[in-house]
């Protein structure tokens, strides 16, 4: 048993034998009677997407985490025994302890001028669709739903790749973010575009292995079957090299393709391919130190509320990466553009994001991202202008 929905039964207990389902990935339990839930839930090996809204628990801060956090950082509070003891509290009690300092120096008359500063530089500002002349849309086809069938995009503008090292951070930085939230890819996957290179509109969409082309990050256009045997064999090589199983970079994530007829792409207006999840972006949309705009792209076939958590991180760690560029004023040698993008003017403006439509092929909407109740997993850390 792989899925279990059981929503909206009048459901009073959750028993600790739900154990002894192993296969389970997606559990749904939502508005019931539950007061406690078993900590064996964290002994499902494979439970990934898990659904415990509407219950009136017990625990309170496990009724907040089940509101607003990934189905992980619930288990792994489970697996600790409950309130304040698991890892997934940590970041969370970070946030807490920052806040009762700048409290503190509130109180003392000190830090006052400092925190609205602070507040003041990670904004994020929403542009909805229906005040945007010329919103992006990806239109998805029906044959994604058997391969990989969930998708959420938007735009970020007002980014700042060109100081110092900005552009190596920000590709380190969607690195660490494949390898944590995205569990080394196997929830989910992140593709940056840069926007003025993107070709509206987009269609999200499967082709066979033999068909599918794309001109992968820096090699050349390659049929996808030819890109993975290529690679395949520079893993062989890899392995031999160094005599060890582990192989990095592109070729760790070869295996999560496997006994699929067909691979899911992102397509631009002119046909061409800009994305091919979970392996590689183009060449053609690379973001560059010049990119200024971006467009955002999250992938998955475990659940359309991952893709949500993801992108929510995203979004808030490309807007500390802008807040630290431009507060340190990274060298740029003698460039003026770059001097002016850094001054202290530009520390309050926010970025800017554009909702960007998915609709199904008769233009029905599968999602709007960000929504009202997007982003609230960063809600404490980022100030969001809707």
């Amino acid at each position: 048993l792989s899925r279990l929905d059981a929503a909206d039964n009048e459901v009073e207990e959750l028993g600790a034998d739900i154990a002894a389902l192993p296969a389970l990935k997606s559990l749904d339990v939502a508005n019931n009677q539950l007061r406690e839930l078993p900590a064996a839930l964290a002994d499902c090996p494979r439970l990934k997407e898990a659904n415990f809204r509407g219950n009136q628990l017990r625990d309170k801060r496990l009724e907040k985490m089940v509101n607003g956090c990934q189905t992980k950082a619930i288990l792994e509070y489970l697996r600790a025994g409950g309130r304040g003891k698991g890892k997934a509290e940590s970041a969370r009690e970070e946030v807490r302890k920052k806040k009762r300092e700048k409290q503190q120096k509130r109180d003392s008359g000190d830090g006052e001028q400092d925190e609205v500063e602070e507040v003041s530089k990670l904004l994020v500002k929403v542009l909805h669709v229906s005040e945007n002349p010329a919103p992006l849309v990806v239109k998805v086809s029906p044959g994604v739903k058997d391969v990989r069938a969930f998708i959420v995009c938007c735009v970020l503008k007002g980014v700042n790749l060109k100081p110092g090292n900005a552009l190596k951070r920000f590709l380190s930085m969607q690195t660490k973010l494949h390898e944590d939230i995205c569990e080394k890819r196997t929830v989910a996957t992140i593709a940056t575009h840069d926007l003025q290179l993107v070709k509206a509109p987009l269609t999200y969409d499967v082709q066979p292995p033999d068909e599918l082309k794309i001109m992968p990050l820096g090699r050349k256009e390659i049929k996808a079957k030819d890109l993975l045997r290529q690679l395949q064999l520079e893993a062989e090589e890899q392995r031999k090299q160094k005599k060890r199983q582990n192989v990095s970079g592109l070729h760790k994530y070869l295996q999560l393709l496997d006994g699929k007829d067909n691979y899911p792409c992102l397509v631009d207006a002119e046909g061409a391919v800009i994305s091919f999840p979970p392996i590689t972006n183009s060449e053609k949309t690379k973001i560059r130190k010049e990119t200024r705009d971006l467009f955002l792209e999250v992938t998955s076939d475990t659940s359309l509320q991952i893709c949500k958590d993801v992108m929510d991180t995203l979004i808030l760690k490309i807007a500390e990466l802008n807040r630290s560029t431009l507060e340190n004023k990274e060298g740029s040698g003698s460039d003026v553009e770059s001097d002016a993008l850094c001054g202290p003017g530009n520390l309050n403006l926010p970025l800017v994001m554009e909702q960007v439509r998915v609709v199904d092929t008769d233009g029905n909407l599968k999602v709007l991202y960000p929504s009202k109740t997007d982003l609230a997993t960063v809600s404490s850390l980022l100030t969001v202008i809707r």
